[in-house]
């Protein structure tokens, strides 16, 4: 990230990836005066994303243009639920693909038909663990000027996530996502490889759709601000918030968002047993792996790639992140358990990734004093075969997702080889 020169966040939106293969990051993260905050309760969600964006976009993207940006992405409701006494949901899954990467795809995908110019079709090009691909499809599907591979790891998303990613493919449009044999792991090295092959760049306009790009990134912002103002003023310091992690694009917006002033005490990194940041707060050490499958698959990256950013946030002090985040990291027995748990005493529904940010929250606040929020990042019923045998019912699926699934299953598997990947961004 260092050593790429200094570009407009124009620029940044569309290479996704600096030249040097790292990520971009804002130059200043302007902190937001004490008497806006106050007025946060007072602010609608698309109010308090405009301001959010505002300063990352000055200059080169309209104020009233990024407002109909906002306007037409954020169409959705993001309630706070209180669960129990101190502890609440941010719930996440109101968009059309019921996750909370419907934030930042729709908007980034906005914000890109505002910004592009000429007639030259942009190539997005993104590796999925699970809700990303079916986010950014939905986002960019029927976009003009666009296409978007998505890359999927065969065998290793739910049945209801794939659905979601492939209901597009049977049609002559804009989205072709490809199962590819191996691992998220495997996708996101492909995409890499992708943006680093030069000559290949110089043929295709590439961008990137994951949490590398900064226009997926900064949106995330949005939802920690409106967060805090659905709380309102808590009776002591700041909110605690427990992320669930994966690529910890989430998790680094959430922090970027406590640099702009807004009061938050802590936060937890919750992660399954892919927990190489987990470690690495625990030992100082970061050590990528290979990742391990689990029922919160979207979740299953062994090297994420938002730990520079993170990295890059406290100067590479691991004690100053230290004071800021606690990491935890959770088996499938215990996100059994926690769904159980919650529905039988409390009748609310989780999906393994929001019980994993629900656990990691549990204890830290509610009966020891001060308010918690969980991200609740996915509908329960995109994990129907994962959830129902567990609370022993079935849940109901919202229209959106009863639409997706009664399409046909078009799938389209490639080899994780890069000459196939290229073969396909070069058609």
């Amino acid at each position: 990230m260092a050593s790429a020169p200094p570009v407009s966040f124009t620029a940044a939106l569309f290479e996704g990836l600096a030249p040097d293969g790292g990520l971009y990051v804002p130059e200043t993260i302007e902190r937001w005066p004490d008497a806006e905050l106050a007025r946060l309760p007072r602010r609608a969600l698309t109010e308090t994303a405009l301001r959010v964006l505002r300063p990352f976009t000055r200059g080169e993207l309209d104020p009233a243009v990024l407002e109909a940006v906002v306007v037409e992405a954020l169409n959705f409701e993001i309630p706070l639920v209180e669960i129990e006494p101190g502890v609440h949901a941010l719930e996440l899954f109101h968009g059309p693909t019921l996750a909370f990467k419907d934030v930042g795809a729709r908007v980034m995908a906005r914000m890109m038909a505002a910004l592009h110019e000429g007639h030259e079709p942009l190539t997005v090009l993104v590796a999925t663990s699970g809700d990303t691909g079916s986010a950014v499809a939905h986002a960019f599907y029927k976009v003009p000027n666009t296409r978007v591979i998505i890359l999927y790891p065969d065998g290793r998303v739910s049945p209801t996530q794939e659905a979601q990613l492939t209901m597009f493919n049977g049609e002559r449009a804009n989205v072709r996502a490809y199962a590819v044999g191996g691992s998220f792991d495997d996708c996101h090295r492909l995409t890499r490889d992708a943006f680093g092959d030069r000559e290949l760049r110089a043929r295709t306009r590439l961008t990137s759709a994951n949490s590398v790009n900064v226009g997926r990134l900064l949106p995330q912002m949005v939802y920690y601000f409106h967060a805090v103002g659905s709380l309102g003023a808590p009776e002591s310091g700041g909110a605690t918030f427990c992320t669930p992690s994966g690529n910890f694009g989430n998790l680094t917006a959430g922090l970027m968002a406590k640099r702009s002033g807004l009061p938050i005490d802590r936060f937890v990194a919750a992660t399954n047993v892919n927990d190489v940041v987990p470690e690495y707060l625990a030992s100082g050490r970061f050590t990528p792996r290979a990742s391990v499958q689990t029922l919160a698959n979207a979740m299953d990256v062994g090297h994420p790639s938002n730990f520079e950013r993170m990295s890059w946030l406290y100067g590479g002090d691991v004690e100053a992140m230290r004071r800021d985040v606690t990491g935890c990291a959770f088996t499938d027995d215990d996100v059994r358990a926690t769904i159980r748990d919650v529905f039988d005493r409390r009748g609310y529904v989780l999906d393994p990734h929001s019980a994993i940010a629900y656990r990691g929250l549990a204890g830290r606040v509610g009966r020891a004093g001060g308010s918690g929020i969980f991200l609740a990042t996915a509908h329960p019923a995109k994990f129907a075969e994962i959830v129902e045998p567990i609370i022993g019912r079935r849940v109901d699926k919202p229209p959106a997702l009863v639409q997706a699934l009664a399409r046909p299953r078009h799938i389209i598997r490639v080899p994780s080889t890069y000459d196939a990947v290229r073969g396909l961004v070069a058609q």
